[in-house]
């Protein structure tokens, strides 16, 4: 019998289906569990799935009595390890060979095990991760922003990814854990460890892949606060760090060529804007630089347009704006920290 590593297991002519073992990490989520276990536990009744194992991260609320409810495998991390070291305690002992993780905040579609399931036989690859849909359970607007600029972002960029997302992906066993899983002690809280990991099985010739279709439900309640915070703390200056370490820079979803130039766009449009204010430049120079971010910035507004509406529309890709302003600066403060480290030593 061939092992679950060789990749003529996922070709679609041998008709293979991979056993998957749904990975759940867990800190204070009882909230949010009955929601995401159900059509989890639905699938394990329906042999879509071989089991459902909800790590407990030291929770003190009633997660771990939620998910023995729904009937999944609970373990006990052993401490506050986060996410990445959560997964990587049930992954030893999973049963499948496909480690799908899927966050306790997601409510996965009900066709998510059997779309995952046909994205890797027919690609083949060592890990396949999906998308939030497009009907966040945040009526507010950060909330339906944030959702649907991930939205955007996934559905645009299917197909060979160059990275990983484990809010709703999956590796193949054997991978992740000659991979060494996630790294753990670099991202001890929920941050870009996934991104990480991702890069690493790129690095070893692992193919990943983008299939939107693997939809889940996100039902993370966006306020400014914890975006700012999300952002920047746990997002833009980790990954800053990990793409100036590895001294390349990504072409690929919201790092790629394009954006980049949007970015730039946003800090010349308010620099161009204050030098006028300032009467150092004239006005025509910021509403041409105002113009090129519309055009540069069309396709978003045309999608949030349709998604939400004009006046959601307006407002959504004003705030991207910001978004591109406040990552920009983060990565060129986390240039300058490197700059400073070299020249000191």
């Amino acid at each position: 019998m061939p092992a679950a590593s060789d990749p003529e297991r996922c070709g679609g002519a041998t008709g293979w289906r991979p056993a998957i073992s749904v990975v759940m990490p867990v800190y204070n989520g009882a909230e949010v569990l009955s929601a995401s276990l159900a059509p989890l536990a639905a699938m394990r009744r329906g042999g879509e799935i071989a089991e459902i194992i909800v790590v407990d991260d030291g929770s003190t609320d009633a997660s771990v009595e939620v998910a023995r409810a729904f009937g999944a495998r609970v373990l006990a991390s052993g401490g506050r390890l986060g996410p990445g070291g959560a997964r990587n305690v049930a992954a030893q002992s999973a049963v499948g060979d496909i480690l799908w993780f899927v966050d306790a905040d997601v409510v996965v579609h009900d066709d998510a095990a059997q779309a995952l399931g046909r994205a890797f036989e027919a690609s083949g690859a060592a890990a396949v991760f999906g998308s939030y849909d497009d009907r966040p359970a945040g009526t507010n607007f950060l909330s339906q922003y944030k959702n649907l600029v991930h939205y955007y972002y996934h559905h645009r960029g299917g197909g060979e990814a160059d990275t990983f997302w484990a809010g709703c992906g999956a590796v193949r066993k054997d991978v992740f854990l000659a991979s060494g899983g996630f790294d753990a002690e670099a991202y001890p809280h929920p941050s870009i460890e996934d991104i990480e990991l991702g890069y690493r099985l790129r690095d070893h010739g692992h193919r990943i892949v983008l299939a939107p279709e693997v939809q889940g439900t996100h039902l993370k309640i966006w306020r400014l606060g914890n975006l700012l915070h999300t952002d920047t703390a746990r997002r833009a200056l980790p990954w800053s760090r990990l793409i100036q370490s590895r001294r390349r820079l990504p072409d690929a979803l919201n790092v790629g060529m394009g954006e980049r130039i949007r970015a730039v766009l946003a800090a010349a449009l308010l620099a161009a804007a204050a030098l006028a204010i300032s009467g150092l430049l004239p006005a025509w120079v910021p509403a041409l630089v105002l113009l090129s971010a519309i055009a540069a910035n069309a396709g978003l507004f045309a999608f949030f347009r349709r998604a939400r509406g004009t006046l959601f529309a307006l407002g959504a890709v004003a705030f991207h704006q910001l978004y591109y302003l406040y990552s920009s600066a983060v990565y060129v403060w986390c240039w300058l920290e490197r700059r400073l480290a070299i020249c000191h030593r």
